[in-house]
């Protein structure tokens, strides 16, 4: 019985969602969290429904739960670090972020996260690093390349910096305008 009552439910939570009616998707998880504490499925759900209802301390005490139960979960710990990492709490998310790249090496969010932690805390060194991984396996993402981009000029590297956006002109010409009015840095056209 307990299956069908779990999928009953999941399936009711999930029309809701469709339905744009958050809210009471959010309490259906909630009354499922009740029924089945352990459920990663409910964890997660009932993690992202409260952060983006801003109820971030109880999405985070949801995510660490699920990470508790799932500690080889690449994508958990990437969302236990992006949460960290909203609430300000930078040394942990740094930790989330490396835990997810150390079991999901491939999951370029997560040296996403992981660069712009590394930023917010001014390691620039080691948050090139992890944006130079990020932007290796999403080679045709512009958020690596920009922020990678901001941090050369941070570094007081500015050839480093025309040389990204010199290259994001090739496919992303928004974003190297954007990068050039920021940093005052005006590169030729590509050619």
């Amino acid at each position: 019985m307990k299956q069908v009552d779990f999928y009953l439910a999941k399936w009711k939570a999930v029309v809701l969602l469709v339905l744009g009616r958050q809210a009471a998707a959010l309490a259906v998880f909630n009354q499922m969290q009740a029924r089945w504490p352990q459920d990663a499925y409910v964890l997660a759900s009932r993690a992202h429904l409260l952060m983006e209802s801003g109820q971030k301390q109880d999405a985070l005490a949801d995510s660490e739960a699920l990470v508790g139960l799932q500690p080889d979960n690449a994508g958990a710990w990437f969302n236990h670090g992006y949460m960290l990492e909203d609430l300000g709490r930078f040394d942990e998310a740094e930790v989330a972020f490396r835990r997810a790249t150390e079991l999901s090496p491939k999951l370029d969010r997560a040296w996403y996260g992981l660069g712009l932690v590394l930023i917010r805390q001014q390691r620039y060194d080691e948050a090139v690093a992890a944006l130079k991984k990020n932007t290796e396996l999403q080679p045709m993402s512009p958020y690596g390349w920009y922020q990678l981009a901001r941090v050369h000029v941070d570094r007081q590297q500015p050839e480093e910096a025309v040389k990204i956006i010199r290259h994001l002109k090739g496919f992303e010409p928004k974003v190297a305008a954007q990068l050039e009015r920021e940093t005052g840095l005006l590169v030729g056209k590509v050619s």
